[in-house]
């Protein structure tokens, strides 16, 4: 007969091999599904630097890119509005049509894909394909007039990218 001590090593044991057996699972997920999108890495660091990709499925893996957009777009938005602040005539307008553009993002793109992906993930998509092109708007505004702001242009980068992820993710989802 086990005495006690022993019954608990055992138990801590499995315990231990569970939480290690899930946390392989997650970890699997999170890399069979950045494998399926266009830039491996992006999707691989944003989904792992978020606190709860460790016990999610698709959908939430979905919901956190989302999030990332939307913090990046925030970022966006941020950097338009001290730009605006320098009152560069030069700038003024094409910085006016990209607070415009990020708006929609957020009211419109961002919105749609946080409730489509509890429902119809189609729409969710669709949306962040809509993302990924408003990006480019808000720097092709800049075109013929004067050269992007590097700061917006390397924001604009990144909301591109991590619409294309997400897009990517939530077609694993249809």
């Amino acid at each position: 007969m086990l005495r006690k001590t022993e019954k608990m090593k055992i138990q801590l044991i499995s315990l231990i091999m569970v939480f290690a057996l899930h946390t392989m699972a997650s970890q699997n997920l999170i890399e069979t599904t950045c494998k399926s999108t266009p830039n491996y890495h992006l999707c691989a660091t944003t989904l792992k630097a978020s606190p709860g990709s460790s016990t999610a499925d698709v959908a939430d893996l979905g919901l956190i890119m989302v999030a990332a957009v939307k913090a990046k777009s925030r970022e966006a938005l941020s950097t338009i509005h001290k730009l605006r602040r320098r009152r560069q005539p030069k700038l003024s307008q094409a910085l006016q049509w990209c607070a415009e553009v990020y708006k929609a993002v957020f009211e419109g793109d961002v919105a749609v894909a946080e409730q489509a992906l509890r429902g119809n993930p189609k729409f969710a998509e669709t949306a962040m394909a809509g993302v990924a092109l408003e990006a480019d708007t808000c720097e092709d505004a800049f075109e013929g007039v004067v050269v992007p702001p590097p700061a917006l242009s390397g924001v604009n980068k990144v909301v591109h990218e991590l619409a294309l992820v997400a897009r990517a993710i939530i077609r694993n989802l249809l």
